[in-house]
């Protein structure tokens, strides 16, 4: 088994960095992908087991981020529910005092 070069590992970190946002994914990919054809050419097994693993992990990332915005729209619903609540509730308190 090679020991990985200190270049995989910061290129790697970077990598990362990218597929933290969803946006940055297709940098990231290619950025991988530049590792990935290094890694291959020196351990064939390492490139597929990190492949796999990066792959896993690009498909959390937009699950989560598919999930957090699914989160923000919920908020944002029940927000507009509980001013609306208020709303109508002072309404009715005005109904009630005009009678």
């Amino acid at each position: 088994m090679t020991v990985p070069s200190k270049n995989w590992v910061e290129q790697l970190k970077t990598c990362l960095d990218l597929a933290k946002a969803v946006e940055t994914h297709p940098e990231a990919n290619q950025c991988f992908d530049e590792l990935l054809t290094v890694i291959k050419t020196e351990s064939p097994q390492m490139a597929e087991l990190l492949n796999l693993i990066w792959q896993d992990l690009i498909s959390a990332r937009r699950a989560a981020s598919f999930w957090e915005q699914m989160s923000d729209v919920e908020k944002d619903m029940a927000s507009n529910m509980m001013e609306t609540m208020t709303q109508m509730r002072q309404n009715q308190l005005r109904l009630i005092q005009e009678m």
